[in-house]
């Protein structure tokens, strides 16, 4: 569990070990809605037809996928995790080409690396919140940060 800095709650799972068929486990839950990969379903308060019921996600997703995915979706197909490796080597290569910032900088890839170390020195304090390091030293709160 990461509580973040606007006190929002990610709940975060990484499972290499368990012997069950892949799944990349999707989940996006807000106040208003729930969508899920692994049912491929979709529940949008005051806008799906049956209240607390899961509908089928196609309609939703056909309405309002990404126009990259109608683009490139043929291209990123095999690719790996559903085609979503190809988007982003292509966007990071595309983006060192026009020599602008990558969209994952030293710092995202920084955080994410913090996360299996931070994980299991709660672990070893029994389930103990430990603070997560700023790495940015508060840059982040005014969004993007360029490397120069």
């Amino acid at each position: 569990m990461i509580r973040t800095a606007n006190d929002e709650t990610i709940l975060l799972q990484h499972d290499t070990n368990l012997p069950r068929p892949y799944s990349l486990g999707f989940r996006v839950q807000g106040s208003k809605g729930i969508w899920m990969d692994v049912n491929r379903s979709i529940y949008i308060e005051s806008q799906s037809p049956k209240p607390h019921q899961w509908e089928d996600a196609k309609t939703w997703l056909d309405k309002y996928d990404h126009p990259l995915w109608e683009k490139y979706g043929s291209d990123a197909a095999g690719a790996g995790h559903g085609g979503m490796d190809w988007f982003v080597i292509n966007a990071f290569i595309e983006s060192v080409k026009r020599k602008t910032n990558t969209p994952q900088d030293v710092y995202d890839a920084v955080t994410w690396s913090a996360i299996t170390p931070l994980s299991e020195k709660s672990i070893q304090q029994n389930g103990a919140s430990v603070d997560f390091p700023d790495f940015t030293n508060g840059q982040w709160k005014q969004g993007r940060i360029l490397l120069q």
